[in-house]
This record gives C-alpha cells, structure tokens and sequence, in this order.
C-alpha cells in the first residue's frame, strides 16, 4: 500500500533528485503543486540575468544587439531537443495567445478555399478566444470539435495536446493524419507539452505548433512563447502583423516588406530580451536532463500520484493509462475553489483550480518529490474527510 515510507524510498531512488538543487527553494517545507502554472526558479536564471543586465546591458549597452538579434532563433533551436524539430524551424517570441493568432492565419492562407474554423468547447479559454475572435473578424464559421466530427471544409483545427483539467494526451499522430486526409490543418497547442512529456513533432506529422515556456520550462513569469512551423511551410507563410524583425533586410529602413525565408517570417518587434534570456536557461536545463528522462520521471510521479488517490478514496477524472496523461491529476470535488484556498492558507500546500470542481495537481519531473506528492494528496483528503 501506498506510504509515505514508500514517497521517501522513491525519492532515495529518483536519478533526477538532484536537479531540485538547481533550483532556488526558499522554503523546502513548501510542497508546491503548481510547476505546470509556474515553473520555479533556475538558479543558473539568476545568475545568467544578472550577468546580461550588468554586463551586456548595462557595460555593452547597444552593442550586445550584435548577439541579441537573433537570439529568438538560437533560443528556438535549442526548443528542438524538446519537440523534436529540425534546426530553424521554431523561433521564440512573444505569448502564446498571440503566436496561436498568427498560427491560425498562416493555416487559413494555406487554405484560403474554405471558410471553416474547429475548436472543443472545453478547450483553454485563450485558443477558444483566438479562433473566435478571428472567425468573427473575417466572417467564418467555428465548429466545435467533437469525435466524429467532418473536416472536408475546414481549414484550421486549434487543439491541446493535453488537456489542461484532465491531463489526457490526445492521440496526436491519428488526429493529424485524419485531420491531413480530410486537407485540413492543425495547430497544436503544446503549452502542458513541451518539458513534461516525449513528443517528436515530425515522427507525429506534426506541421504547426505553438506553446509557452513558463510551466514546466521554467521560464519564468511572462516567459515568451514559442512557434514552430515544419520546414517545409516556411516559404508559404503568411501572418496577419509585418514587423521589421521578419524583414530581410531588416536595417534597410526604407525598403518594402520582403520576409525572410525561414522561421524568421513569424518575428514581429523587438524580442524581450531578459524574458528571453530567463527562457533560454529554463529550456536548456532541461535539455541537459533530457526528455527521455524527465518524461520516465513525470511517469512514475503521476502513477504514485494515482496510487495515493486510491489510497485515500479520492476521485479523479486523469486517465489511468500513463501513456495517456501527462503531468498533472486532477482531483474532482464540489468544493475545489475552498479547497485550494485552504491548502496554501493552513497546509503549505500550493495546488490550482480549475472550475467547477477541480483541484490540480501539477507534478513538475524537476523539482517535485515524491513525499510532496503524498504529504499534498494527504492533507487535501484530510480536508475533505474532515
């Protein structure tokens, strides 16, 4: 049976336990259950900013332009060992909402012969918004997805990866090439993806993606987001916003638009620098552990997660099949929203919400231990029993 003997031997075991280390914990009392809203701190971030800022910025002023330009590309490439994508074909830049915005533009060019928009209704409210607001603006229909659902007329699928109550792995690879057959696109959302699990973008036919680094990347709070466009597209790509960043010529102030020919197409203004920076530390630690390894240990946390669910009677919606979950549970309870409350006002215990009824539990490979995972479960069955 479950224990919390049996959290401590598997944290003796764990071969990413010392990687917590790299992280800044104030408080190692402080189970924290919440990395896939916010990742925490790298301590190679804190180092790295001040560098760039007292160094970079402050002694090399607008010299360090020289290596910043195209640091939303470098940056991008090292996001490859994460989704497996070839080099230069992601780039690092602003939100997720608004990369998902160009994303669903630069799949209606592609497709400029069908009028037709498909989103769930359950899906995360920003791509929901995304699809919607772009179907009103140019006057197309949004379908809601659902199994079984015709896409002869559709030209953009916005879909998650994982969905963010639940934690389901939808089947990527089948979706897409159903979604390719029927001649639509798809635009995945890889923001619960990217950092928790394997997921090899070209092996899964995947052609557009978009996510965001500050969930299990650490990347920081307003961490930039990230799009990938497969190879094979960059030529054709049109977005709705020309920014000088994409231009080719981009210091030749008086020449017309005339966009790179690579991932540099979906660049728009100047790139957040330090926000970038933080990204890159975030992305690179976890290229150094490897996804092979932080998706074994993402595994095994979620599965003693399930095991201690049982354990206490509690009820969850997160499949039980570890190939179709990612990196969090979800408890199910009428009372979520006070539950939560009370769990970081009285037990040191930070979990998330997620109405109506789900108290989430984000299991970050990196920094969560197992004993975080039963001393967390434990006292939220203590509140509900009690």
């Amino acid at each position: 049976m479950s224990s919390r003997q049996e959290a401590e031997r598997l944290d003796q075991d764990d071969p990413l336990a010392s990687f917590r280390a790299e992280f800044v914990i104030p408080d190692d009392d402080l189970v924290y259950l919440d990395g896939n809203s916010l990742g925490r701190t790298p301590k190679a971030t804190v180092a790295r900013l001040k560098q760039v800022v007292e160094n970079e910025w402050a002694s090399d002023l607008i010299g360090s332009w020289d290596h910043w330009l195209d640091m939303p590309r470098v940056v991008g490439n090292r996001m490859g060992a994460i989704i497996g994508s070839l080099p230069g074909e992601v780039a690092v830049h602003d939100s997720t909402t608004l990369n998902l915005y160009q994303g669903v533009h630069i799949a209606l060019a592609l497709r400029p012969d069908r009028k037709v928009l498909a989103v769930a209704a359950d899906e995360f409210p920003t791509d929901r918004y995304v699809v919607e607001g772009i179907a009103h603006d140019l006057g197309l229909t949004v379908r809601p997805l659902k199994p079984g659902i015709d896409l002869h007329d559709v030209a953009v699928v916005v879909r998650s990866v994982i969905n963010y109550r639940t934690a389901e792995i939808y089947d990527v690879k089948a979706f897409t090439s159903s979604a390719t057959e029927a001649g639509a696109l798809v635009l995945w959302d890889l923001s619960h993806t990217a950092g928790a699990i394997e997921f090899d973008v070209h092996a899964l036919g995947v052609e557009l993606a978009v996510g965001c680094t500050y969930k299990f990347l650490n990347g920081g709070p307003g961490a930039p987001a990230w799009t990938y466009v497969s190879e094979n597209l960059h030529s054709q790509i049109q977005q709705p916003i020309q920014g000088w960043f994409a231009q080719k010529d981009q210091f030749d102030m008086e020449m017309p638009f005339a966009p790179h020919d690579d991932i540099r197409r979906v660049l728009l203004g100047t790139p957040h620098i330090l926000s970038l920076i933080a990204a890159d530390e975030g992305i690179a630690l976890s290229e150094r552990v490897g996804m092979k390894q932080i998706a074994a240990k993402g595994q095994a946390l979620t599965a003693f997660a399930m095991q201690v669910v049982d354990h206490f009677g509690l009820t969850t919606s997160t499949p039980r099949d570890p190939q179709r979950r990612g990196c969090h549970i979800a408890i199910s309870h009428p009372r979520a929203k006070e539950l939560v409350a009370d769990l970081a006002t009285h037990h040191k215990v930070l979990a998330d919400v997620r109405p109506p009824d789900i108290v989430r539990l984000g299991l970050s490979p990196l920094t969560t231990r197992f004993t975080d995972v039963w001393d967390g479960l434990q006292r939220l069955s203590h509140l509900i029993s009690g």
